[in-house]
């Protein structure tokens, strides 16, 4: 199927600032996200940022760059701009890619790219299972709930769902029903130009996360659990001292 990628790359974050340049075996992060969009089967790849370091990056290595306002919220936000500016159709599919994911594997971007046709939600995303109490404790690693139908019910960076009798329970195995989310969605254009004329909502502020948003106005989030490994995303200086510990 025919869709493109934009990856959000703002350059101040407020845990690793410069993240999208900091370097992972020798290259930028930006760039290593860039390369794995391109093994997907996304007829565009489009790095949208607010700053004049990671364009030159991304003109360095001939990829293609929107500059974007420093004002945006969310990647969603950001998304939003970049359509307007390319006047892309209604009917475009967009799959959004955290510039902080440097080894996501491009099979997940293709499976999130066909779930937003098989599916009746305004996204679809994706999860995997988590394994130990560490993860599901770690605020900076998202966790889902869903109905029966694999549709979200609540993403949070608690441990959801909370297990009432997990202080007396001599085993971990109960964390595999922990859900942590995949920071990658696709949607329709033009659903992402309605998100953006919304009002932030009260959970999403409260939580920091964009998706809460749509959950807020009443629009269905569809998570499929992914293929493959997903890897983690960098988040932390931690998450990038162990990244490098990593073969890529």
């Amino acid at each position: 199927m025919n869709f493109i990628v934009i990856i959000p790359a703002r350059f101040y974050s407020t845990r690793l600032p410069g993240k999208p340049l900091l370097t992972i075996h020798g290259k930028p992060m930006i760039a290593r996200v860039i390369e794995q969009a391109w093994k997907s089967n996304a007829k565009r790849v489009i790095v949208a940022t607010d700053h004049p370091s990671v364009e030159s990056v991304v003109k360095a290595m001939d990829g293609e760059v929107c500059m974007t306002s420093s004002s945006h919220s969310s990647g969603t936000e950001r998304i939003a701009e970049v359509l307007e500016h390319y006047q892309f159709s209604d009917n475009t599919v967009i799959v959004n890619i955290q510039g902080d994911q440097p080894m996501l594997p491009p099979e997940l971007i293709d499976q999130v790219a066909n779930n937003i046709t098989l599916y009746n939600a305004s996204i679809a995303t994706l999860a995997a299972p988590i394994t130990s109490p560490e993860e599901a404790c770690n605020p900076n690693i998202v966790k889902v709930v869903c109905d029966l139908y694999g549709y979200a019910l609540y993403f949070s960076r608690a441990t959801i769902p909370f297990y009432h009798d997990q202080l007396t329970t001599q085993s971990y195995s109960i964390y595999t029903h922990v859900l942590r989310h995949i920071g990658i969605y696709s949607y329709y254009a033009s659903f992402i130009r309605q998100y953006a004329l919304w009002h932030k909502s009260p959970l999403e502020q409260i939580e920091s996360l964009e998706q809460l948003r749509a959950l807020s106005y009443g629009e269905k989030i569809h998570v499929d659990l992914a293929k493959i490994n997903p890897n983690h995303s960098i988040d932390t200086p931690e998450d990038l001292m162990r990244i490098h510990t990593t073969e890529l």
